[in-house]
């Protein structure tokens, strides 16, 4: 997000890596982490496209409404899947606050984005989700605790739910990242 050049290019590692794990969990032999691991790998790769430091790649001016338009169909998808249950609600929110993101990216060019909230505070949006993926990051990883210490068992890697919930830990971490660099 036109941060630090350095922590970009991590984040960029982290999202990309997330999303080949999801694009490989989409081989998985059960139904539901298919479902869940495409979107999770959109999540990822846009995330890492969007992470690229500004001094190396500022994307053209048409690329922000693409990714907004692209992160909207997700978010609706995930709230078509939300029907069945509420697990997809955080796909929902994350899709949207990618959505956020592209737009507010949109609607300032990258050299004056850095200096946009100068004096006005955070706004309130950018405010509720990082308070909603601070807490989202925190759960994540108590969940993750117990499961770390399981032995284990004939699942799938790919089916793991310890390295999923870690994937899905690293999203949040990444997605809190960027909405801090705002």
């Amino acid at each position: 997000m036109h941060g630090p050049a350095s922590p970009g290019w991590l984040l960029v590692a982290l999202c990309a890596a997330t999303g080949v794990y999801c694009l490989l969990r989409m081989r998985s032999s059960v139904e539901e982490q298919r479902r869940a691991a495409g979107g999770e790998a959109l999540m990822g790769f846009g995330m890492a496209a969007m992470a690229v430091p500004s001094a190396v790649f500022s994307p053209p001016a048409w690329a922000w409404p693409v990714y907004t338009v692209v992160f909207g169909t997700a978010a609706l998808r995930a709230l078509w899947a939300a029907r069945a249950g509420a697990c997809h609600l955080h796909h929902v929110v994350g899709a949207g606050a990618m959505v956020y993101m592209a737009a507010a990216m949109a609607a300032s060019p990258a050299p004056a984005h850095a200096h946009q909230h100068e004096g006005a505070g955070v706004p309130l949006l950018t405010g509720v989700l990082v308070l909603y993926f601070a807490g989202y990051v925190l759960v994540s990883g108590v969940r993750l605790l117990p499961a770390a210490g399981a032995g284990t068992s004939a699942v799938s890697w790919s089916d793991r739910p310890e390295v999923v919930r870690a994937c899905r830990l690293s999203m949040g971490i990444g997605m809190l990242a960027m909405l801090m660099a705002m």
